[in-house]
């Protein structure tokens, strides 16, 4: 199977005529993730490509080409919800109509947006894989071209443009984190970099819950999982193909995988620490970049951003759980003699240590509670571990048993 080439790449940027589809992102430099890291980090911030990821760059680039003589009539795809978006605003700006076929959970925002965007959405199946099986049948009828997310030579090379982009704004970086989902965007920026510089260092990341790479690697094709588990659904796509395998055997230097817990942080590190935005999948090169598996030390790094489209529910779960991490979200269990003030004299030991106490309950039909007893379950905010650990100390030197329930 023949790779996707520089001179494709440098073809797909001269069709981007119009920054209202695609425009070049920024990239800018982060203290804060250099600290982390001890490496000089950048991000490119393709999170604030319009659509709210890099998708438009590959679907723009395939359906530009379309011409009146091929017939085509409307473009069909599946997609948890980045590809949608961008074959929608593809397909609306050169005159086609398009269907896309998402997963029944797939968020709201990103149904929403993908309608608005001009397309029928048709939500078929728990998963990616589901979606795209409807979607093929749909291809099959007359008029209609499939845009696939990422089994598609022109749809590589537009992600590729990101590559050059990359390299001609910061000629002097040694390694740059890309997510992988179905492989398609780190097989177009590996491709690109490969006709640059050669000597640049591509690391591609994918989700514990999604990731297939490396063991597509290690056997020689393309391995699926039915059920990809994970909060960054924007790279939930449960497989490769072999043409992205292919550009990562060829191109790519590393792949690692990290955990839901560290995408997690990784989104409240941006929020807090850059003031960025961003889904699952966005973050994933930077938790990759946090964790203790990928050395960069003294390297210039460029992380990617590649999607922003976080669904809000989403985002209360992960800095829910993120916070849970960082103890700065504190559930304790205390237990007590079930009579009149006992919330009252706890809550004001916490309120004594600047505890702010979001929730309170009590739990009375508990098997092991002795008779007149009940377990005080709190919900409190701290600053963090040491202030976590003084309210409960606090609690227990009053003479309560105390059990932190996260």
């Amino acid at each position: 199977m023949d790779l996707v080439t520089l001179p494709e790449i440098e073809a797909a940027r001269r069709r981007f005529d119009d920054p209202a589809v695609v425009r070049e992102t920024p990239i800018e430099s982060s203290r804060s993730l250099s600290a982390f890291s001890g490496a000089k980090v950048h991000l490119k911030m393709e999170h604030l490509q319009r659509t709210g990821s890099f998708k438009p760059r590959g679907a723009y680039n395939k359906l530009s080409q379309v011409g009146e003589e091929d017939g085509v009539e409307r473009a069909v795809a599946a997609s948890a919800g980045n590809h949608a978006q961008g074959v929608a605003l593809a397909a609306t700006e050169v005159g086609l109509e398009s269907t896309i076929v998402m997963p029944t959970d797939a968020p709201q925002t990103k149904i929403d947006a993908t309608r608005g965007y001009g397309a029928t959405v048709e939500l078929h199946g728990n998963h990616f894989p589901a979606a795209m099986e409807h979607a093929r049948d749909l291809a099959a009828e007359e008029g209609t071209l499939f845009v696939h997310a990422y089994d598609d030579a022109d749809v590589i090379a537009g992600q590729g443009t990101l590559g050059l982009e990359i390299y001609e704004a910061m000629r002097e970086v040694e390694t740059v984190i890309v997510p992988i989902g179905g492989g398609g965007l780190i097989s177009g920026i590996s491709a690109a970099l490969a006709g640059l510089n050669p000597d640049v260092r591509v690391i591609g990341v994918q989700a514990g819950g999604a990731a297939t790479v490396p063991d597509s690697l290690q056997k020689g094709e393309p391995q699926s999982m039915a059920s990809p588990q994970t909060i960054a659904d924007g790279i939930a796509t449960g497989g490769i193909s072999e043409r992205t395998l292919a550009h990562i055997d060829a191109h790519v230097d590393e792949v690692v995988t990290v955990s839901d817990d560290e995408i997690a942080m990784a989104v409240l590190v941006l929020l807090e620490r850059t003031k960025q935005l961003v889904e699952g999948a966005g973050a994933a090169s930077v938790a990759a970049l946090l964790s203790s598996d990928l050395d960069v030390e003294g390297e210039r790094v460029v992380a990617l951003l590649c999607g922003g489209n976080i669904d809000m529910s989403m985002l209360q779960t992960v800095l829910t759980h993120a916070l849970v991490g960082r103890e700065q979200l504190l559930r304790l269990r205390v237990r007590i003699t079930d009579q009149p003030g006992r919330m009252a004299e706890i809550s004001g030991l916490m309120s004594e240590h600047g505890a702010n106490i979001r929730t309170v309950r009590h739990d009375r039909a508990v098997d092991e509670l002795d008779v007149g007893e009940a377990y005080l379950v709190f919900e409190v905010l701290t600053s963090g571990t040491e202030h976590a650990a003084r309210i409960t100390a606090s609690v227990e030197e009053a003479g309560y048993e105390v059990r932190r329930m996260n």
